[in-house]
């Protein structure tokens, strides 16, 4: 006769649903920075019972988007410029990883990437410039055809989103970025692993750069005090 297991009391679904949604509260702002919250108010406001919630709270403060906060509870993570650079540090060379393979098999971005890169940046929605970007670096990503590439970039991403949508509400996107996508997108179509590389890590850096000054500003608005 089989071992009894012990039925399990959340679906999975169910959980990363819940994660899902603390994170998209957490990346548009819904929950700021350094806000206090409880596992029973997350459960009453997504009427659901507190065993996913407490589960998707514990993957939410190992990714290191929650933190405890002192005394009782939990608080949303700060945010941080220099923790943001070490993020792109690392996703500069997944990119530059997953641009030589895609350049192996002359991989064409499709246009209409390119072309929802420059719509979104001529306008204001925050989301939509958001999705462009990840949507042109996911393609690279799979045309790598190494799924461990999308797979440890997706992390990175779930924390450059967050900074990304505090920085664009206040100053929209760097003009250069789509003029960065199609030369990339370029030097992959043409089969020059090392130039797409070495452009990517580039781009990387500039939004680096990029980011971590406007987010110093930002912080500087919210907290004048520490200016």
């Amino acid at each position: 006769m089989p071992a009894q297991l012990v039925q399990l009391e959340a679906a999975p679904d169910l959980v990363d649903r819940v994660y899902r949604s603390l994170l998209d509260a957490i990346s548009d702002g819904s929950l700021a920075p350094g806000q206090r919250f409880t596992q029973e108010e997350i459960a009453q406001q997504l009427a659901v019972s507190r065993q996913p919630v407490l589960q998707a709270l514990r993957l939410l403060k190992k990714d290191g988007f929650v933190q405890d906060a002192p005394g009782r509870g939990l608080q949303v993570a700060p945010l941080d410029a220099q923790w943001m650079q070490k993020v792109y540090q690392v996703r500069g060379a997944l990119d530059a990883l997953a641009a030589r393979l895609a350049a192996q098999r002359r991989f064409r971005v499709p246009a209409r990437l390119l072309q929802q890169g420059r719509k979104a940046a001529r306008g204001e929605d925050v989301a939509a410039m958001i999705e462009a970007d990840l949507a042109f670096h996911a393609a690279i990503y799979a045309a790598a055809d190494n799924p461990l590439i999308e797979q440890s970039a997706q992390l990175h991403w779930r924390h450059l989103k967050r900074v990304m949508g505090a920085v664009l509400q206040q100053t929209g996107q760097r003009e250069a970025v789509r003029d960065e996508h199609e030369a990339i997108a370029t030097a992959i179509a043409a089969g020059n692993g090392s130039t797409a590389a070495r452009l990517i890590e580039e781009h990387s850096l500039n939004a680096s750069v990029n980011l971590a000054e406007q987010l110093e500003r930002v912080l500087k608005n919210r907290n004048p005090q520490q200016s």
